[in-house]
């Protein structure tokens, strides 16, 4: 109930009645019952209602969740954008082969919204049949730098994901938080990429920076631990960055 407060005052601090709306649509879509308890108990820490703010989903648009790894973000989506809108819940066959629960997570959410649309080719294979309105990565855009990434994957991807988007269209990129001047050198070790340089690498192929959102901030994190060590789980500094593709 906090998380669902919470976006309501987001949402309805700014004027207008389109707000309003947008504000009884996210809450609606953090308390829908097909969102399991697991999930929702996930919410304070993952702010999920200020995201769908940021990102500024709508009714009925046509989303992309990329790398959607357990399919947290796929279903708030998914409730967020309604029976005439969809979601691409994107997975990809490398992770799969990795670590089989991602297929057998992305078919959960897809078979509990009529709305999802699971893909899962490989990363250099990855497209959708239409335009889209707004493609979401969280937690995910340092993957594009891993060892086993061939070189050159994440300038090939943001081209992609730039193609895929109606002009006009928004990209939304968040993620764990690497010291400055790390560059990608800790995306394998340390699952964390530097703010600056993954911004510079996204406009690099035309997107063009729109905001910032710094709901994830924690100074305090040193930024030298692994995101998955029990001391900084969860509490890591992550960044928010919102790109628009010119109309």
């Amino acid at each position: 109930m906090k998380a669902i407060a919470l976006t309501l005052a987001i949402a309805l601090a700014a004027p207008g009645v389109a707000n309003a709306q947008n504000a009884t649509s996210y809450a609606s879509a953090l308390a829908d019952n097909a969102r399991p308890a697991a999930d929702k108990a996930r919410d304070t820490a993952r702010k999920p209602g200020e995201l769908l703010n940021f990102a500024k989903v709508k009714r009925g648009q046509k989303v992309v969740d990329y790398i959607m790894g357990g399919g947290y973000l796929t279903r708030v989506l998914a409730a967020a954008v309604g029976p005439t809108g969809k979601v691409y819940g994107y997975q990809p066959s490398e992770f799969i082969s990795f670590r089989a629960a991602y297929g057998t997570e992305q078919d959960a959410v897809s078979g509990a919204y009529k709305n999802v649309v699971p893909l899962r080719p490989s990363i250099g294979a990855f497209s959708v049949p239409e335009p889209v309105d707004l493609i979401i990565t969280v937690q995910n855009y340092h993957d594009l730098h891993l060892s086993m990434a061939p070189k050159g994957t994440a300038d090939f991807v943001n081209a992609g994901l730039f193609k895929m988007l109606k002009p006009g269209g928004t990209l939304v990129v968040v993620d764990h938080a690497a010291a400055a001047g790390a560059g990608t050198s800790v995306a394998n070790t340390l699952h964390r990429i530097e703010p600056s340089y993954a911004r510079a690498e996204i406009e690099k192929v035309g997107f063009v920076f729109d905001g910032e959102l710094k709901s994830w901030a924690n100074p305090a994190d040193p930024r030298t631990a692994i995101v998955f060590d029990a001391g900084i789980r969860g509490k890591t500094d992550q960044f928010a960055y919102r790109f628009k593709k010119p109309k």
